[in-house]
C-alpha cells in the first residue's frame, strides 16, 4: 500500500528508487550468497568432523592413554571448533550488513534527490511533501527489504545441511505390513542370491530347509556370507533372487514384521544404555516387570543381580558397570523377553574366554530347548551341541 501511494504521488521518481535499491540488492546477494554458502559448507564439514572425533576418542580411550594423542586430538577438536564458530560468526554479520548498506544508500539517494532539485528550483517549500512522504515510505520499506534478504542468507546458509538431511531421508522405503504369519513346520530358502549395492554377489544361490526345533550352526571364514545368509533368514535383508518360505508361505513385505518378532537376536556386541537392567531387557517392548524377572532368571544372572538392586541395578553407559560375561547374559535375557520362537546367535561368545563362553552356551542351549536356535561361529567348541553344521564359503552351501 505504501509502494502504491509513492507510485501515485511520483512514478518516475518511484521507479527510479526502486531500480537503485533493486539492482543493489542483486549485487549483494550475488556477493554475500556465495560467502554464506561457502561458510554453511564449512559449518556442515566442521560439525561432521567434531562429532567424528568425540565418537572416535570415548571408543578408543584406552588406545588413546596408551600413544598419549590426547594432545593432536584435542587440538584438531579445537581447530575444528574454531572453523565452526567462525563459519556461525560471519553468517551472523553478513546477515546484519544489507541494512545498513541499504539503509545509507536508500537515504542518500533520497538527499541527493532533495539537493538537485533545490539546486534546480531553488525553493525546497514544493518538494518538502513529496520528500516526507518518500522518507517515510523508504523508512517502512527498506527493513522488510532486510528481513527478506536475512531469511534468504539463511536459507542459502542452512543449504548444505539440507541437502545431506535430504540425501538421508529420500531414500525409497516400502511399506511393511502386519499380516499374521505363522511357524509350525519349516523355514525354508529357495535358490536365495543376495548382494550390496556395491560388491559382488554375497550369498549364490543357496537351497535350505530348517526344521522348527532345530539347533543349526553356520560355520565358515570371515566373509563367507554367514551373517548375511542370517539377516537374509530374520528378514533384515531381503533376497535379490530366490524366496523364503515359512511352512511353505512366502515371506512378503506383508508378513515380514510378523515374521521378524518371533525372532530372538543375540549379537556379538551387546549395546547396553546408562540405564537399569530392566530397561535395557525390555528395550523397545512393553514394560512387565513379572516378563523381565522370569527373563533374567533364564539367563542365569538373576542371582547376580538379587545381591544388588535387582532389575533396578544400574549398568553404566555401554555396560561399564558389568563384566563381559554380564553383558552377554542381559544380551541374552532381552532376546528372551518376548519369548521368540527362533533364536539367533550372531558370534554373541567369540569375545569370551572359553570358560566363560561354555557357560553361556549351556544356558543358551538350556532356554533354546523348545526353539529354533541359529548359531554362526568361528570356533568348534560353540556349535558341538547342534543338530547340523551348514558350512559356507564364498557365498555357497560345502558339505
Amino acid at each position: 500500500m505504501i509502494y502504491a501511494v509513492i507510485i501515485f504521488i511520483n512514478w518516475r521518481m518511484t521507479l527510479t528508487i526502486t531500480l537503485v535499491l533493486l539492482v543493489l540488492i542483486i549485487l549483494m546477494l550475488s556477493i554475500l550468497s556465495r560467502i554464506t554458502s561457502l561458510q554453511g559448507k564449512k559449518r556442515v564439514e566442521s560439525g561432521r568432523k567434531m562429532n567424528r572425533i568425540i565418537k572416535e576418542s570415548f571408543g578408543n580411550m584406552k588406545y588413546i592413554k596408551l600413544k598419549g594423542t590426547e594432545d593432536e586430538i584435542s587440538n584438531s577438536y579445537r581447530h575444528a571448533v574454531e572453523v565452526n564458530t567462525r563459519a556461525n560468526l560471519l553468517h551472523h554479520i553478513i546477515t546484519v550488513i544489507p541494512r545498513s548498506i541499504l539503509e545509507t544508500i536508500g537515504f542518500s539517494f533520497l538527499i541527493g534527490v532533495i539537493i538537485f532539485i533545490i539546486w534546480i528550483y531553488s525553493d525546497a517549500s514544493m518538494v518538502i511533501p513529496i520528500i516526507t512522504m518518500y522518507a517515510l515510505a523508504l523508512f517502512r520499506i527498506l527493513p522488510s527489504a532486510h528481513r527478506m534478504l536475512g531469511e534468504i542468507n539463511k536459507i542459502v546458509f542452512s543449504d548444505e545441511a539440507i541437502k545431506k538431511a535430504y540425501a538421508n531421508i529420500s531414500q525409497n522405503i516400502e511399506k511393511e505390513g502386519n499380516e499374521i504369519i505363522c511357524f509350525e513346520s519349516s523355514l525354508r530358502l529357495e535358490k536365495v542370491s543376495f548382494q550390496y549395492l556395491t560388491g559382488k554377489e554375497v550369498i549364490a544361490n543357496i537351497s535350505l530347509e530348517i526344521k522348527k526345533g532345530e539347533k543349526i550352526a553356520f560355520t565358515g571364514e570371515s566373509g563367507s556370507g554367514k551373517s548375511t545368509l542370517v539377516d537374509i533368514i530374520t528378514g533384515i535383508h531381503k533376497p535379490i533372487s530366490g524366496t523364503v518360505y515359512i511352512d511353505d508361505v512366502p515371506l512378503t513385505n506383508d508378513t515380514i514384521r510378523s515374521w521378524r518378532k518371533k525372532i530372538g537376536y543375540i549379537p556379538q556386541s551387546i549395546y547396553l544404555f546408562d540405564g537399569t537392567v530392566a530397561e535395557n531387557v525390555a528395550f523397545g517392548s512393553v514394560y512387565d516387570e513379572k516378563k523381565i524377572t522370569a527373563a533374567l532368571i533364564k539367563a542365569n544372572i538373576w542371582d547376580f543381580l538379587s545381591q544388588k538392586d535387582g532389575f533396578n541395578t544400574l549398568v553404566g553407559d555401554g555396560g561399564v558397570q558389568l563384566s563381559g560375561g554380564q553383558q552377554q547374559r542381559i544380551g541374552i535375557a532381552r532376546a528372551l523377553y518376548d519369548d521368540p520362537e527362533v533364536l539367533v546367535l550372531d558370534e554373541a561368545t567369540s569375545a569370551l574366554d572359553d570358560k566363560t563362553e561354555q557357560k553361556i552356551m549351556d544356558e543358551i542351549y538350556n532356554v533354546s530347548e523348545n526353539k529354533t536356535l541359529i548359531v554362526i561361529a568361528h570356533r568348534l567348541t560353540t556349535v558341538e551341541r547342534c543338530n547340523r553344521r551348514i558350512n559356507l564359503e564364498n557365498g555357497k552351501i560345502y558339505a
